[in-house]
């Protein structure tokens, strides 16, 4: 009876073990964490405009263009914090009512939204707005240091959405413009439409409560020995219609239409002929529902079968525990569905609605779909008017395929927990080594972006920066020459694509394995690889794959700082690593600190001892430990000398009230020594390892307490107790910057090598520090007691 049990024990756990494997090879804790106040961004707002969200770069004139709420600006793209000229677009007054009379907020709902920049030649660009829930289009331009609406109002229906916050797309070809969004007031009639001389639009069947997420067109006649048509490939969103489920289930959707489409001569007139969608899949180790897309951006390459869509999916699951994945598809995966993939169809079930199943019939010479190319040409059909009957019929009433399109890795890149990921852009480097690799910039809805690299397959977070005070969603990010641009409602940032000086040493340089930067030996610091082949590279040590520190010189020896210890006070030893993923660790007297020991509690930014005795003078060193590739570094961070100069007579009196005091202390600050501090917020594999953990050990639990239960039955065993052991404080789980600080020694982690000696001549302090995170902001507050001179005070 005992070893089957055994046995299945081990192997759950082995499942569960493997399970947790799969996933935390995937989820990549950022190196690094830069706050709002150390992030050195450029910042543009203005007060009373709302919604920055629409930007169109123009390399020809030096300008971010930039659409928000009733404005558009020309800013200098080198430094958006100067507006060279700005143009309000309000609506009109009679417009506003309309709008709330329809029901819809006259504060929010009833302004104009700039939703749509585009370039349309070297002098004029096209700009769309929601205009009150009644779309509307104009021409603009800039000349003279001035933005200038020429006035040439045009029916936005179809181009720009009605709802300032629905989801929509757009891209211009050939001066033609496409555009997907909702064509009427309800948004019950999305559509595909191009703007051209002969203006094309999707069926009514075509979407199915669809968000429109992004679009951009490939040119796939190039080099094409079938004489095929470049293609526009739209990403979006939409409640799926194959699957059978009690409530709508949201599927991610790629969609792709013909350049060189312009309907059909009876059947699907002034309808898109070539029209096809497919499912996107981007699945996690773990079960879950299809995540949603988000974002999509696309890597162009010199050869277009070599491009890539870089693409942001979040967990559609209410579950408190969200998730978001990054996705990369390949265009030639895309395009292998759609030419030699299996449709879908519709069929009827008796006493069931309608499903979809695959269509194992014959098909249609010319393929339904297909664009035309040199095997329909040579059957006498040389455009889409041509097409016959058969084949318009089948695509339309059979656009969806049956295959899905699978990610470029069969998984995704990048899994993150916690705040859901929003935008990215992607930007290939190439580094010292002669490889390029892409990084990916990610935006969060927490107003962070992480910038993360692809090391042929491993994924690398190498930092991650908080641009927005507020904790707002990024909602749009570009990149133009080594900036980053992102914007959100309430302002816009600009940043550079790397900030090498944030690595302090070469260790922290090297193991940051930023594609960008690398430690110049000539200089002493970690410097900006240069992207001209033609400039000097010097002496510098990069290592990206493997994160090789060990060419790096050795560091100086770390001074100690001098500390005086007061007798029954508290005290603080300040320490912080330099990395997120670097282990800290503390010795005393040359042996490892007994974490279990209720003397002490480990912080992420130092030690604290309770109740200072004679005992605890003494020499501490804080060292970080960090893994790159099998491979430990260690470094020493900063030494403590902790020394009883000025001894204290502390009497049974003074000791009664040393004890009050530290109570006071504890209680003050709601971190008892006994009890554990918040996680640290960004350690999310930690948290992740801690979920599957107590899953497996509750079923463990219950499947050793019936294997007791039985044995006591039994009589092979005599009733027994267990006492549960003091849990340990781990350095690991504690707050970021929670630290304190006694009488007027503040002490400075960035500069370890200054000597620092504080003396009190007969004098007890107590302290208290306290971490205030409603805001998001770290702040220190110290309630200093009032100095015992004199035992009769007591």
């Amino acid at each position: 009876m005992f070893y089957p049990l055994l046995f299945f024990i081990v192997l759950h756990g082995i499942f569960l073990t493997c399970a947790y494997t799969g996933w935390s090879n995937l989820n990549s804790t950022p190196r690094k964490t830069i706050e709002y106040e150390d992030n050195h961004v450029i910042m543009f707002k203005e007060e009373g405009i709302w919604n920055y969200s629409t930007m169109l770069i123009r390399e020809d004139l030096g300008l971010l263009v930039l659409g928000a709420r009733e404005a558009v600006y020309a800013l200098d793209i080198n430094d958006i914090s100067v507006a060279k000229s700005k143009v309000l677009w309000k609506v009109t007054e009679e417009k506003q009512k309309e709008c709330t009379s329809k029901g819809k907020h006259p504060d929010i709902d009833c302004h104009n939204y700039v939703r749509m920049l585009h370039q349309m030649n070297s002098s004029m660009m096209y700009v769309c707005g929601t205009n009150a829930f009644s779309p509307t289009c104009d021409y603009i331009t800039y000349s003279d240091g001035q933005l200038k609406l020429e006035g040439k109002l045009e029916d936005g229906r179809g181009k720009c959405p009605f709802d300032p916050f629905q989801r929509s797309s757009s891209v211009i070809v050939d001066e033609d413009l496409y555009s997907a969004t909702s064509f009427n007031f309800l948004g019950s009639d999305p559509v595909l439409l191009r703007t051209s001389p002969i203006t094309l639009r999707t069926m009514l069947r075509s979407f199915n409560e669809p968000s429109f997420v992004y679009m951009d067109v490939v040119p796939e006649s190039e080099d094409s020995p079938e004489g095929d048509d470049d293609k526009v490939y739209m990403f979006f969103s939409e409640n799926a219609v194959e699957y059978d489920f009690y409530n709508k289930l949201v599927v991610s959707r790629v969609a792709r239409v013909c350049k060189g489409d312009i309907g059909g001569q009876r059947t699907l007139q002034r309808k898109w002929t070539s029209f096809l969608k497919a499912r996107l899949d981007c699945s996690v180790p773990e079960p879950s529902l299809p995540y949603v897309i988000q974002d999509v951006f696309h890597v162009r390459h010199e050869k277009w079968r070599k491009s890539v869509f870089y693409a942001v999916f979040t967990s559609q699951s209410r579950s408190t525990d969200q998730s978001s994945a990054v996705c990369a598809f390949n265009v030639t995966d895309i395009s292998e569905v759609f030419s030699r993939g299996k449709f879908k169809t519709e069929v009827t079930v008796e006493m069931s609605d309608v499903k979809w199943v695959t269509y194992n019939g014959d098909i249609p010479v010319p393929r339904p779909g297909a664009c035309i190319n040199n095997a329909a040409r040579s059957l006498g059909i040389k455009g889409t008017l041509d097409l016959p009957d058969k084949t318009l019929q089948f695509i339309r009433d059979r656009p969806l395929m049956d295959d899905a399109v699978r990610p470029i890795t069969g998984k995704p890149l990048l899994l993150k927990r916690g705040p859901l990921l929003t935008r990215l852009v992607v930007e290939v480097v190439t580094a010292s080594d002669g490889q390029s690799y892409p990084v990916m910039f990610v935006g969060t809805e927490n107003g962070y972006v992480q910038k993360a690299v692809n090391y042929d397959g491993e994924i690398h977070v190498i930092e991650e920066v908080k641009l927005f005070q507020n904790s707002e969603p990024i909602d749009i990010l570009r990149l133009y020459q080594n900036q980053l641009y992102a914007g959100s409602a309430s302002g816009v940032v600009q940043m550079p694509v790397s900030n090498c000086s944030r690595y302090s040493s070469c260790l922290d340089c090297v193991l940051a394995r930023d594609p960008y930067c690398a430690w110049d030996v000539t200089t002493l610091r970690c410097s900006r690889l240069p992207t001209s082949p033609e400039d000097p590279k010097g002496n510098l040590i990069q290592s990206l794959k493997d994160g090789d520190a060990t060419q790096c010189p050795t560091s100086a020896t770390v001074e100690p700082k001098i500390r005086t210890l007061i007798l029954g006070n508290n005290v603080m030893l300040l320490c912080r690593a330099d990395s997120n993923l670097a282990q800290v660790n503390w010795n005393f007297a040359g042996k490892p600190l007994p974490y279990s020991n209720r003397k002490y509690t480990i912080y992420s930014d130092g030690i604290l001892i309770y109740n200072a005795s004679a005992n605890d003078a003494g020499l501490y060193t804080c060292t970080s430990v960090e893994q790159a590739k099998g491979k430990q570094y260690t470094q020493t961070l900063a030494i403590y000398d902790l020394c009883d100069r000025f001894p204290v007579v502390v009497t049974d009196k003074i000791k009664t009230t040393l004890g009050i005091l530290t109570e006071s202390y504890t209680t003050s600050s709601g971190l008892h020594k006994t009890e554990k501090p918040p996680s640290y917020a960004t350690n999310q594999s930690s948290e992740s390892k801690w979920v599957v953990m107590q899953v497996a050990l509750a079923l463990i639990s219950v499947m050793v307490a019936c294997l007791l239960i039985w044995n006591v039955y039994m009589g092979h065993i005599s009733p027994f107790m267990c006492c549960g052991r003091q849990p340990i404080k781990s350095h690991r789980n504690l707050p970021e910057r929670e630290y304190m600080r006694t009488g007027s020694d503040a002490v400075d982690t960035k500069q370890p090598m200054v000597r620092l000696c504080v003396t009190t001549n007969s004098t007890i302090e107590a302290t208290s520090f306290h971490r205030n995170t409603s805001n998001g902001d770290t702040s220190t507050n110290n309630h200093i007691s009032k100095y015992i001179t004199d035992e009769s005070e007591i």
